[in-house]
């Protein structure tokens, strides 16, 4: 049986991060449920304390075509490299110059964002195709790939 995944985040600032995300992914933030107009409205109608309202986030996917990805508040930062990072294929099937051109471009867009550029590994066929890694803005690791 094939189960649907959600990628979760911990973080300090689960708007912040969500927004970025949703960027990056091309994703949107969730809805607030029924008939309400905003998180906001929700929360305070559900009684929730207003020191709690950017304890969590959530993006989708604006097609349908990926897991949900949850952002949620917790007490420590980031201590050490992450065992399990995202790679944002920003250059599918493309090779050599015109990959790396591509991934420079999603990496200068996302710098803009807030995102912060670790190291650069060049195409070395026929294993490596090239890739960037990268930081968001919490520090967490990935790849444009």
């Amino acid at each position: 049986m094939t189960r649907e995944i959600q990628v979760t985040f911990d973080c300090a600032d689960p708007a912040a991060l969500a927004a970025f995300w949703a960027e990056v992914l091309g994703y949107h933030l969730q809805p607030p449920p029924g008939d309400f107009e905003s998180w906001d409205a929700a929360l305070e109608a559900f009684g929730v304390p207003r020191e709690e309202w950017n304890s969590r986030s959530a993006i989708l996917p604006t097609d349908g075509g990926g897991p949900r990805v949850f952002f949620q508040r917790v007490p420590e930062g980031k201590t050490a490299k992450n065992r399990v990072h995202l790679d944002v294929r920003a250059a599918p099937g493309l090779q050599g110059d015109e990959r790396m051109a591509a991934l420079e471009t999603e990496c200068t867009r996302l710098e803009a964002l807030g995102a912060t550029r670790a190291y650069r590994i060049e195409p070395a066929p026929p294993l490596e195709t090239g890739f960037i890694t990268m930081h968001d803005p919490e520090g967490n690791e990935f790849c444009l790939d």
